[in-house]
């Protein structure tokens, strides 16, 4: 079956499609529920876009170094995509020249394009089942081209962006060690016994549980290297992407996070509540909050660091919303139960400047439900933005700024940047989100 809103359909299939592709006979990406010919009001907003580099690089025609980064944001600008969010992880490698996390695009011998076993291969086909074999091999060797040790990709795009006027923040997909599988990170390779454990005891292969501490300092020290070295705009932290999907599904029938039951977690239950967690619901109230407190300690902290930097720089967190999915269409019952991220407690604490639902729908969901869910989950105490898909017309472009004007958001932002180098009317497309962008 066609992919829903060309996901699938460039012959530059990306990794991100692990995600998109999978579900994509099942599932669509609505644009919202507003009306197509429903009036837009004329106001600007503001737009903006992740960007994954090594993703990107996939494409033909792309100059590897600073002619490449240049032709993206250059891209962007002419979008009106005043704000960039440069991806700086690819699952558990670093995009950039970090001292903390190995900064280098190569995958391992067994990986979710080149499966082992029986078992992985049967999963390849479940995901990819519609791409060639000469297809596959290509992206085997194209994403072995490039080693991030000898270009600084955020360097690049920070000093660039900020001469033509783009702000550049760092997108860090802060709870994932793996991309599909890989991509595994050194520190989840050493550390396994902090990986996260499912109910009946089976442990994941690479996310790592922010109940240890060890975890958190890692992550922190991640966010103290991006504040430290790069002149960034902000900080956009990924709370979706989650790792190895060889763990899926990652949530119970009822789409409760199946995970959680590490040591120091049930250790805090047994000690406030005087029961085991395996003795109660894997959805009970208590146990669901006290498996989202490690992930609030860990906001609180970034909280801290950001705000005693000299400039102010805004920290969003995209999250999950009540009809969100994972993997090959596995329910995720919602930001707290599903993911367990205490958005509401994050809000109330202030410790997001904004937040933004992913786009990614099951059981009738669009963007337009899932804002409005996030926005009522965070009781209007942030800056809600909208989720559009770049767009393959104007009156794609026209309906998404129409819903986002009409629901009150100040900001839409679109995944993801190097779609627009697949849209054959892309001039005509820049121009359209170019006159309506706010800067």
């Amino acid at each position: 079956m066609k992919a829903p809103r060309g996901i699938c359909q460039s012959v530059n299939l990306s990794r991100r499609s692990l995600l998109k592709c999978a579900a994509a006979a099942a599932i669509a990406y609505p644009l919202g529920a507003i009306a197509a010919d429903a009036p837009a009001d004329e106001d600007e907003i503001i737009l903006s876009a992740p960007l994954t580099h090594s993703d990107w690089m996939l494409k033909p025609g792309i100059a590897w170094g600073a002619e490449g980064v240049r032709h993206m944001l250059d891209a962007c600008k002419a979008c009106g995509w005043s704000r960039v969010y440069w991806r700086v992880l690819d699952g558990g490698r670093a995009l950039y020249q970090s001292k903390i996390v190995r900064p280098e695009f190569k995958w391992e011998t067994d990986n979710v394009w080149d499966p082992q076993s029986e078992e992985e291969k049967q999963l390849y086909k479940r995901f990819f089942g519609g791409v060639s074999e000469q297809r596959r091999q290509e992206i085997i060797r194209l994403a072995q081209r490039y080693d991030y040790t000898t270009f600084d990709t955020l360097a690049e795009a920070v000093g660039y962006g900020h001469q033509i006027g783009v702000q550049i923040h760092a997108w860090v997909s802060i709870n994932e060690d793996d991309h599909g599988w890989g991509l595994i990170s050194d520190f989840a390779r050493d550390h396994q016994q902090f990986v996260w454990i499912k109910r009946d005891g089976t442990r994941y292969h690479s996310q790592m549980s922010f109940a240890f501490p060890e975890v958190r300092q890692y992550k922190l020290a991640i966010i103290d290297e991006l504040l430290g070295k790069y002149d960034i705009d902000g900080l956009f932290l990924d709370w979706i992407r989650t790792g190895d999907v060889r763990d899926n599904p990652q949530t119970d029938e009822k789409g409760v996070a199946n995970s959680g039951y590490e040591t120091p977690n049930v250790e805090a239950f047994k000690t406030k509540f005087g029961a085991d967690p395996h003795d109660v619901p894997n959805d009970d109230e208590r146990w669901v909050k006290l498996r989202a407190e490690p992930q609030t300690i860990f906001m609180r902290a970034v909280r801290e660091r950001v705000n005693r930097e000299p400039r102010r720089r805004p920290v969003c967190a995209m999250v999950g919303h009540p009809w969100h999915y994972r993997g090959l269409g596995d329910k995720i019952d919602g930001t707290l139960r599903g993911l367990l991220l205490d958005v509401a407690t994050w809000a109330n604490e202030g410790l997001m400047d904004a937040t933004i639902a992913a786009g990614y729908y099951r059981d009738g969901g669009d963007a337009t439900k899932a804002y409005r869910a996030l926005r009522d989950e965070t009781g209007g105490k942030v800056d809600v933005w909208y989720f559009g898909w770049v767009p393959n017309s104007v009156a794609e472009f026209d309906r998404d700024f129409a819903a986002s004007k009409r629901l009150g958001a100040k900001h839409l932002l679109y995944w993801e940047a190097d779609y627009i180098d697949d849209r054959p009317n892309a001039a005509e497309l820049k121009a359209a989100m170019s006159r309506r962008a706010k800067w």
